[in-house]
């Protein structure tokens, strides 16, 4: 076996603790062995490095040229085995680590970053990753382990006894419009008000366009005909801002829209009736440990709701 196979940490401190005292005996002590046990294996490192490691001298003992090298090495790596220890540590605690996190608009927007900046103000050495996209690419992910858990809703094809499912919000959809649309300040609106209009919606299927088809239909009016699809939220915002057309967006995004600094010119219809989404869910693996950061935000989720 080399040299470096056979050395051991405790090999290593002894022989730092060698060139720091200059004293065998010192170096014993503050290596907890016995000094027999520690001229022992000086002479097996020596043997192993090919030479002697220390010249003796009646004031002590004085690093070789052979010895310098060997102490800057152990000094490295022995700092090195500490910064491990410590970083095991922080990850065994939730304070280290990487976490992936995929969610819907909504819940991306007021429950998963509120429980992220909570995490973060904690255990700064946590990186997160966050995805915001439809809830069918979220599970597709998750099912293939690119996500420690997601907060969406659950598809078709899904068996729901594979996963842990946790409620989330009910969100809420508020349609979007510039200040100068015709609608923009009338109080108490029926749908039937917005037959004819301009919109930008997701694309077919997506839960939010599914909530407002449904309830145009649960009124027995036409759904809506003229729409731009994009499920981008740029789009929608480039589209608002130049012309009057009526974005639907869950009550959470429209909330941080409004908020003074985003600096979003845009108004809510006053509807007379709400109108709900499906519900969402936090979802994770069944038969899948999380580690103890993706665990901690978790928590900081389940707190958030």
């Amino acid at each position: 076996m080399t040299l470096a196979h056979r050395l051991k940490p405790t090999h290593l401190a002894l022989m730092l603790h060698i060139g720091e005292t200059g004293q065998l005996q010192r170096a014993a002590a503050l290596s907890a062995m016995s000094q027999p046990a520690a001229s022992r294996i000086l002479s097996e490192v020596e043997a192993q490095a090919g030479g002697p490691l220390f010249d003796r001298h009646p004031k002590g003992m004085v690093p070789t040229p052979l010895g310098e090298v060997l102490l800057r090495h152990a000094s490295l790596i022995l700092e090195g085995f500490e910064a491990m220890e410590a970083d095991l540590r922080r990850a065994e605690n939730g304070e280290a680590g990487h976490v992936r996190v995929g969610a819907v608009t909504g819940p991306a927007v007021g429950v998963l970053m509120p429980a992220v900046q909570a995490v973060r103000a904690a255990a700064s050495g946590i990186e997160m990753t966050i995805e915001v996209a439809p809830s069918v690419e979220l599970m597709r992910g998750l099912s293939e382990g690119r996500f420690d858990f997601t907060i969406g809703r659950l598809p078709p094809g899904y068996d729901g006894r594979d996963y842990h499912l946790h409620p989330a919000r009910r969100e809420e959809v508020a349609l979007l419009v510039r200040p100068e649309h015709p609608l923009a300040g009338q109080r108490s609106l029926p749908l039937r008000a917005l037959r004819g209009a301009d919109w930008v919606m997701q694309e077919l299927g997506s839960p939010i366009r599914q909530a407002v088809e449904a309830a145009f239909m649960a009124r027995g009016l036409d759904v809506p005909a003229r729409i731009t699809n994009s499920s981008s939220l740029l789009v929608a915002l480039t589209l608002l801002e130049a012309t009057d057309v009526i974005a639907p967006q869950t009550a959470e995004v429209v909330q941080l829209l409004s908020a003074d600094r985003i600096g979003a010119r845009l108004v809510t219809l006053d509807l007379t009736d709400p109108i709900a989404v499906s519900p969402c869910f936090v979802i994770r693996p069944r038969h899948r440990r999380l580690s103890a950061a993706a665990d901690r935000l978790l928590r900081a989720v389940f707190e958030a709701l």
